[in-house]
């Protein structure tokens, strides 16, 4: 097995790194794919996230930590485990970010309905192009029709960035589900499901 290695990364914190790779995870798991989770984040809000739905009963994926020195080892492990390994990091740009960008099939960039999210982004896309990654940004907690959401994506087209055609809404039912250690599809039928869906589909032909 050759599993993928999926980076979440994004210099500014609260944009939604790990509520993206928690719901992907669950979304991959539930089309019968083997998922890992590597969280890299000192935080630990993906590790938490886990410890919240392994005591709610069988996670359905696996869970690892490491530092930045740390990464690549757990790469190269996890990926003759799993179909796709998710790995969360901290909220900066430095050379700890270096490892997991190396060592990715593609590097996911939520970016929220705000123009310093776009700003932030530019160090991510930065280190990702010396390193020779493939890059997705996600608009993310998007108010669809809305002046700012059409002049981040704007700003991001003008950066040439290959956005994802799906866009995340601002929905509860993202804090909610994270919150007790699930993912939005787990909750029923919604549009949050479907941009979650539309998004793994997005992912998925990527990385073919």
């Amino acid at each position: 097995m050759s599993g993928k290695i999926i980076t979440v990364a994004q210099q500014k914190g609260g944009a939604g790194k790990t509520t993206i790779a928690a719901n992907l995870a669950v979304a991959l798991s539930r089309l019968g794919k083997t998922v890992s989770l590597l969280d890299t984040d000192p935080q630990g809000s993906l590790g938490r996230w886990f410890m919240t739905r392994r005591e709610a009963g069988d996670p359905g994926m696996g869970f690892s930590t490491a530092s930045a020195w740390g990464v690549s080892y757990e790469c190269d492990k996890l990926r003759g485990e799993a179909d796709y390994v998710f790995v969360d990091t901290p909220p900066k740009i430095d050379s700890d970010l270096k490892p997991a960008i190396r060592e990715s099939d593609l590097v996911i960039v939520p970016v929220s309905a705000s123009q310093v999210d776009v700003w932030a982004t530019e160090g991510v896309l930065d280190m990702a192009q010396r390193e020779g990654a493939d890059v997705m940004v996600v608009l993310n907690r998007a108010k669809s029709g809305t002046r700012v959401a059409e002049d981040v994506d704007k700003s991001l087209k003008a950066l040439g960035v290959k956005r994802a055609k799906t866009t995340i809404g601002h929905r509860v039912a993202f804090p909610e589900t994270m919150g007790v250690g699930k993912g939005v599809q787990e909750r029923g039928q919604g549009l949050w499901a479907e941009e979650i869906e539309a998004l793994t589909n997005e992912v998925v032909k990527r990385l073919k």
